[in-house]
């Protein structure tokens, strides 16, 4: 029950009413017993600054950020974390009295999913990663530092993918292709990640790549959670190769940041338990 000693953390972004991240965070919060709430606040872009001083001004411990905000708070925090400065982009900030703090759980939150789900070895791997936006640079710093060996970039924006990969070449062998060239890419990969957004609700049946580009062998990662299977993902099982769905990224990314505000392990179970029931009910 919320109340006069409740603390506030929340969701920054737009837009956000489609988030799960309420659900998710304030059924961990209830379940642990913590006077925590989690809200989400639609904001619009010439709002920012002023969003971000509310959170010291209102005494919240602190907030998610989503698009389109993720690079555009970071002018406004005290400090950032040395990895949140290295992707570029925030996805939490936590207020220690007063001081607020930016943070990226994307990257670590998918690479702690992909490793628990499917018991991967990361290092000196090659591996194909379909886009090169936000999330696409969470998950290529988080993986240049785990180890991998080559990262190759397939976008359909090469200048994008191309700033990416200059980001990323003093960690890692990086190649940048067309999406021409996504077979070729995948050929030479044991993991596939889609970071982009090509079949998620509502356009489900859309794949990023063609599905002759997927084998058994081959580990096919998609970021997307909404649908929970994606045609990707359903491709790759028919195929009898090793999937993950971005639920696990999102619950992950999710309990990270819940650890940061809460000086407590987040109750991952639980979280997943009730994204999972709430996707499998048709929940969008």
């Amino acid at each position: 029950m919320i109340g006069s000693k409740t603390t506030m953390v929340g969701l920054f972004g737009r837009p956000v009413a489609h988030s799960l991240s309420p659900l998710m965070h304030n059924a961990a919060f209830e379940y642990q017993q913590l006077p925590f709430a989690y809200a989400a606040f639609e904001i619009q872009n010439d709002q920012v600054k002023e969003a971000v001083e509310a959170i010291r001004a209102l005494g919240m411990r602190g907030v998610n950020v989503t698009i389109p905000h993720k690079v555009a708070v970071m002018p406004y925090l005290d400090r950032i974390d040395p990895l949140a400065e290295r992707i570029g982009a925030v996805n939490t900030i936590v207020n220690e009295q007063g001081e607020l703090i930016g943070y990226n759980t994307d990257g670590a939150g998918f690479v702690r999913s992909l490793v628990e789900e499917t018991e991967i070895e990361l290092r000196d791997l090659t591996i194909t990663m379909l886009g090169a936006g936000g999330a696409a640079r969470a998950v290529a710093c988080t993986l240049a530092e785990a180890g991998v060996q080559k990262i190759n970039i397939v976008n359909r924006s090469l200048g994008r993918a191309e700033t990416l990969a200059s980001f990323l070449s003093p960690m890692v062998a990086v190649e940048v292709l067309p999406f021409t060239q996504a077979k070729e890419a995948v050929a030479e990969s044991s993991l596939l990640i889609n970071t982009t957004s090509i079949g998620m609700f509502p356009h489900m049946e859309e794949m990023p790549v063609e599905s002759e580009c997927l084998r058994q062998d081959l580990i096919v990662s998609d970021l997307i959670y909404n649908p929970l299977e994606t045609k990707l993902i359903q491709q790759a099982k028919e195929r009898g190769a090793v999937h993950h769905s971005g639920v696990g990224m999102f619950i992950n990314q999710g309990a990270l940041a819940y650890e940061l505000w809460t000086g407590q392990a987040a109750p991952v179970n639980k979280m997943r338990e009730i994204v999972l029931q709430h996707l499998q009910q048709g929940g969008n």
